[in-house]
């Protein structure tokens, strides 16, 4: 994540989503933005939809008036605005720049983990999402992206997970299985969804424990954000 993104319109999506998931099941969440340096493009100016509040207000209404009057006032874009405003009931934040550095990778993940404690939830916002062969892990640019031996850490401390994942060159369904067919291996036994805007997919690792709101999560996130946010399921291959 990056702060010059704050408040575009994937981002009011995206607090949509998160909103919506804790209303309906009161899980804690813990926000972990991967935040990495802003990088001066024109990356996260798409804000015109706060001119059109009778097209995108609709979906949330207290959501989109909040967003707009922070833009509005603040003398910058920071994702830090959207801490101190409660719109996300009870959250917690882990605000640490994420690391390229080995070592200073495996020490700010330490420091995650021991802010996750207290949380149920945890939503990763790397840049990219899952790691790739490309992006070793300590090399430069690892900031961009979780990695799998991060995701099996937190899914062994009884975290449910919540990962960014941005679209890339490929036929978006074969995509979005595969991504969340990578995830269910990395998350024994859980329940994985997935909730897709046009450019990026959220994807959702419940633990048993927490599976028992996933059909109130998704049938809440259709009817709220109808024709934004879509929603997948899992389609496991053929067994012979």
């Amino acid at each position: 994540m990056k702060d010059q993104y704050f408040g575009d319109i994937n981002d009011y999506r995206k607090y949509g989503l998160l909103r919506s998931i804790v209303d309906v099941s009161k899980l804690r969440l813990l926000i972990v933005w991967m935040l990495t340096a802003d990088d001066g493009s024109t990356d996260g100016k798409f804000i015109s939809y706060l001119e059109h509040p009778e097209k995108w207000s609709s979906h949330d209404p207290i959501l989109f008036k909040k967003i707009k009057k922070l833009l509005d006032h603040a003398p910058e874009r920071r994702v830090s605005l959207i801490e101190q405003t409660g719109l996300l009931k009870g959250a917690k934040y882990f605000s640490k720049h994420a690391p390229d550095s080995k070592s200073d990778r495996s020490s700010w993940f330490e420091l995650l983990v021991k802010r996750s404690q207290e949380s149920d939830l945890v939503f990763l916002d790397p840049d990219n999402g899952f790691e790739v062969e490309s992006k070793p892990y300590g090399r430069k640019n690892s900031s961009k992206f979780v990695y799998r031996h991060e995701i099996e850490a937190l899914w062994s401390s009884g975290k449910s997970l919540l990962i960014y994942q941005h679209f890339i060159r490929e036929a978006r369904l074969s995509f979005i299985q595969r991504m969340m067919d990578t995830l269910e291996r990395a998350t024994p036994n859980s329940l994985v969804e997935a909730f897709s805007t046009p450019h990026v997919v959220f994807l959702l690792a419940l633990q048993p424990n927490h599976q028992c709101f996933h059909e109130e999560i998704t049938n809440t996130v259709q009817k709220k954000w109808e024709g934004q946010i879509k929603h997948w399921q899992l389609v496991k291959p053929s067994q012979h």
